[in-house]
């Protein structure tokens, strides 16, 4: 897996997360019930309950359990610093603007307190009762204190005073040295000692270091077992060497959560680097919003916590030790292939392999046959989109490139492949958004990288995220120039599209080729564009034209036509669209959605969604792909791109969809809907009460079918027909 972890990446957590700022009113004509809407928080939070059952998943490999717990941990520390943070600036404010359902912010508040506490104490549980023993029987421990012989304290003494000691930082509180700094996310320990001499008690903050592994390796023992401790374990039990001739009274580990969240108000005079920079550094000062306890600390520790951080006991989490299990992520590390998922080879596109098995590979050519639908990880990104950029960038009759760039990796082939380009005396352009959630000062870096390299960096608009995935390769072919373009649903990361599921086309259209032109003159000039003709764009038509698209079908289903809409997004918030497809559901339009993360839509509601239903799968990838599928009469209309239906994708963002044209491509999209969507396919099903149940066996006991395994067999099978 490379340490990357699929849902648990933060930045995917945060593109879950909604913005509070600018939300639409809702237009509510009285013909639909006012409670058609599930709560988007709760619904948040129901994700990240689906992502806790696979942890405690027994049929699952146990070192994947781990990392969904640690994948558990890090997506709730994002919805606290995002979503939390945003309702508390509400309340703070008095901007009592009501949330989706019509509810007070402090109402929400207090039902996602009471739900994230419950999911906590079940997140500790699997851990200490499920995960932790199944980590024992494979030889995998971690260690408390108390277990320890005394060869090992004594293995352990050394490598606190040689590898952990000299880190160390005590803080100690009194008149002369005021309550600490707690930075966010940090581990610590609270210290309270007695002076001997003076018999006062003091107290002292410990930081637990965050450049040390996590878990400390213990020394083999000769019984082969791996054997860890918990750092913080190893540091509670060494206080006496940081605060020598001091009586220990009691420590206790202790974390909080901040508002990390970032807020640039833009102009159109400003530096927008600069005045993200400074909010980057304000990031780390915001209000505390979370303290997470270990269930032993005592009243007066805590008393002292909640009184230096301003934090109500509502914000307070006691849990057992230890806290933050993110630190499991370190497990995949372990060369245990026998405990991970079986090793998953991505294939090259059968539609990219040369005729020849022992000529080159030519990108160009293998377009210039008909468009391209990759399908990642199943498909190979590396030698597709990635090869695609790099053989652009080495090809002297391509005379310009021009990107978007919402997230990628800091050592990225990607910009390399843009920055070779340039200093080949091709023109390229690309367009970085820096403002995008936790890669901000990433992108900042290797966006300069870009300029110095004579890229023409543009950083977008001003007001949007530019979130589209969209790359265009101008090449001379003779007396004519051609397009060579790719639309995708996932970022241009080498990294992770090893574990995100995305889609992308790769086609020589002409009519492509005139769009993203125009598209791109807009992102990096100026232009008032209209519509385009094989893409919907974001602000201004994406939002229209699906609405459109989703209108036609209740009206072919009122006439007595067929219809249907497939909708496969990672979120389903916005409340035009759903109301859009309650409509359709009452003119008798099948309508199918596929949804990763938070759905607001209540399916299966008598005489408003009777015809909906909703599914979403979680596994080893994590389904990042974005599908629109409308029937249309026969002539099915079917659009892939990177918007998700949540108030910022569609009116705050540059998103772009491109419609498909080959009917293979649209009988392959409709083919994993059939299998997603089937009772055959282990899958979470949403009722109309909000909640996700779990369908993975059948009524014999079976495993259902895992979708993802049986997209590897066939895109494997496939591979091998064409070999034959």
């Amino acid at each position: 897996m490379d340490d990357i972890n699929p849902l648990g990446d933060p930045t995917i957590a945060a593109d879950l997360l909604d913005d509070y700022e600018a939300e639409p009113v809702i237009v509510d004509d009285g013909t639909l019930p006012h409670d058609r809407f599930l709560d988007r928080e709760l619904s948040w939070l129901g994700f990240n309950q689906r992502v806790l059952e696979l942890a405690e998943d027994e049929s699952l490999p146990i070192l994947e359990r781990a990392n969904f717990l640690a994948i558990f941990a890090s997506n709730l520390d994002e919805f606290f610093m995002v979503r939390v943070a945003g309702l508390k600036r509400r309340i703070a404010t008095g901007l009592a603007v009501p949330t989706n359902v019509g509810r007070a912010p402090s109402e929400v508040l207090a039902d996602i307190s009471a739900k994230a506490h419950e999911l906590q104490d079940r997140h500790a549980r699997a851990f200490g009762e499920l995960v932790k023993p199944a980590l024992d029987a494979a030889d995998i421990h971690i260690e408390n204190w108390s277990d320890l012989e005394e060869r090992d304290r004594v293995r352990v003494d050394e490598i606190f005073s040689t590898q952990i000691f000299p880190v160390l930082m005590p803080l100690a509180v009194d008149p002369a040295h005021p309550f600490p700094y707690i930075s966010g996310l940090s581990l610590n320990l609270s210290v309270r000692v007695r002076n001997p001499k003076t018999d006062k008690e003091e107290f002292a903050r410990l930081k637990v270091p965050t450049n040390l592994p996590r878990f400390v390796k213990l020394p083999d023992d000769g019984s082969g077992r791996l054997r860890y401790l918990p750092l913080e374990d190893v540091i509670a039990n060494h206080l006496g060497e940081l605060f020598p001739g001091m009586e220990i009274l009691a420590h206790h580990e202790f974390r909080v959560t901040r508002n990390e969240d970032v807020v640039v108000e833009e102009d159109e005079s400003e530096n927008l680097i600069q005045a993200l920079e400074k909010e980057l550094l304000r990031r780390r000062f915001g209000p505390p919003i979370r303290l997470e306890i270990t269930d032993d600390m005592d009243e007066v520790t805590l008393g002292l916590l909640m009184s230096e951080l301003q934090i109500t006991a509502q914000e307070v989490y006691r849990l057992p030790a230890p806290l933050d299990l993110g630190g499991l992520f370190e497990l995949m590390k372990l060369d245990r292939p026998d405990l991970k998922y079986p090793k998953h080879v991505p294939t090259t596109s059968v539609h990219l392999q040369p005729a020849d098995p022992t000529a080159a590979p030519d990108i160009f050519a293998s377009i210039d046959r008909g468009d391209i639908l990759l399908h990642h990880p199943y498909e190979s990104f590396a030698t597709s989109v990635q090869a695609f950029l790099e053989q652009a960038a080495a090809d002297p009759n391509v005379l310009a490139i021009k990107q978007t760039l919402y997230r990628t990796s800091g050592d990225s082939p990607i910009v390399e492949a843009l920055i070779a380009a340039a200093q080949a005396g091709k023109a390229v352009l690309a367009l970085v958004e820096i403002k995008a959630r936790f890669d901000e000062q990433a992108n900042i870096s290797w966006a300069r990288k870009l300029e110095k390299a004579g890229v023409h960096v543009v950083y977008g608009l001003v007001g949007l995220k530019t979130h589209c995935k969209l790359a265009l390769v101008i090449r001379q072919e003779g007396h004519q120039l051609r397009h060579y373009s790719h639309i995708g649903t996932g970022n241009y990361n080498p990294k992770t599209s090893r574990i995100y599921e995305d889609l992308g086309l790769l086609t020589a259209d002409n009519q492509v080729g005139k769009d993203l032109t125009r598209l791109f003159n807009e992102l990096s000039g100026y232009a008032i564009e209209k519509k385009f003709k094989r893409l919907l764009v974001a602000p201004l038509h994406l939002r229209k034209g699906l609405l459109k698209h989703i209108n036609a079908e209740a009206k072919n289903a009122r006439e007595g036509k067929p219809s249907g809409i497939r909708i496969k997004v990672n979120s389903m918030v916005d409340e035009q669209i759903i109301d859009a497809l309650y409509r359709a559901s009452q003119a008798g339009v099948p309508v199918e959605v596929w949804v990763r993360g938070i759905c607001s839509l209540r399916p299966g509601v008598p005489g408003l969604s009777e015809t909906i239903r909703v599914r979403s799968i979680l596994g080893r990838y994590l389904e990042h792909s974005r599908i629109f599928a409308f029937h249309h009469d026969g002539d099915p209309q079917v659009f892939i791109g990177s918007a998700d239906m949540m108030h910022r994708n569609l009116d705050r963002r540059v998103e772009s969809l491109v419609r498909l044209t080959s009917p293979e491509h649209i009988d392959e999209l409709n083919g994993m809907f059939d299998l997603a969507m089937s009772d055959k396919a282990d899958a979470w099903h949403l009722g109309e009460d909000g909640v996700w149940t779990r369908r993975n066996r059948d009524a014999a006991g079976e495993s259902l079918l895992d979708l993802q395994d049986e997209l590897m067999r066939q895109i494997g099978e496939r591979r091998r027909a064409v070999l034959r």
